[in-house]
């Protein structure tokens, strides 16, 4: 990237950034966005993309952590538990990028998020009480969402954030929950991208404060944001990035 970026590229990353922190801190869902975008919008190339894409969720994702902290939205005795499964998975994740083409735990990332859109959107009313989650069940969804989101450069709430809602838990948990996992997965990725791959520090810059903007507006708005209401935007929300993501794997298997 470098000095050749020219301003056209250099405003669709920041909108970019800013658009997909807002949906990270709000719906917990945002990252699919942003490396397509940078790919298709920007013109940077993939691997570039989600190695940049993944050091600038350490920013983000701390800052949005510190707002539903201060909050009391986050349980911490689970976040433990995923993040301690989340982090070996996400260097495992930042290898295979380097070696394996994601289309298939593309589909299956595609599916996860569409049925589990259409599954909430089923249901009436909204989930109130947290459903009761074992050590060994947290570490196993921590270890999946840090692979898949490290391999993918989504950050660790949009592969978190449907399985849990598919969990009933409460959706302001869910995101909460979301937000800390962000930061082992994005820490761990990294180091495995500096050692088996490239990172782009000039684009990793400029998508940390873009991203951290975003979401820290999105952050504090989803604690203004009615309980069921929020329900409803993040089950939408699932459906059509879960169709989204199958139509670009559709897309590529024609192609």
């Amino acid at each position: 990237m470098g000095d050749a970026v020219a301003t056209a590229e250099m405003l669709w990353i920041a909108l970019l950034g800013v658009t997909s922190g807002l949906m990270i801190g709000c719906i917990g869902i945002g990252g699919v966005i942003l490396v397509p975008g940078l790919v298709f919008l920007a013109g940077i190339p993939i691997r570039i993309s989600i190695s940049a894409a993944v050091a600038a969720y350490i920013l983000s994702g701390m800052v949005a952590t510190v707002v539903f902290a201060r909050q009391k939205s986050i349980r911490w005795d689970m976040a433990a538990w995923l993040c301690v499964g989340a982090t070996p998975a996400a260097f495992a994740g930042a290898w295979a990028v380097s070696i394996v083409a994601p289309l298939v735990l593309e589909m299956c990332l595609g599916l996860l998020t569409l049925l589990s859109g259409l599954n909430s959107l089923r249901r009436q009313g909204a989930d109130t009480l947290v459903p009761a989650a074992s050590r060994k069940g947290l570490l196993i969804i921590g270890a999946g969402t840090g692979f898949l989101s490290s391999l993918t450069g989504t950050g660790g709430p949009l592969v978190l954030v449907p399985i849990l809602i598919s969990m009933r838990f409460p959706v302001l948990t869910a995101v909460g929950l979301s937000q800390p996992i962000q930061l082992p997965v994005a820490i761990a990725a990294t180091a495995g991208n500096l050692i088996y791959g490239r990172l782009d520090l000039v684009l990793a810059g400029i998508l940390a404060a873009t991203l951290t903007i975003g979401s820290w507006s999105g952050a504090r708005l989803a604690h203004i944001i009615p309980g069921a209401l929020l329900r409803r935007i993040v089950s939408v929300v699932l459906v059509l990035i879960g169709i989204a993501v199958l139509g670009n794997v559709g897309w590529q298997l024609s192609g």
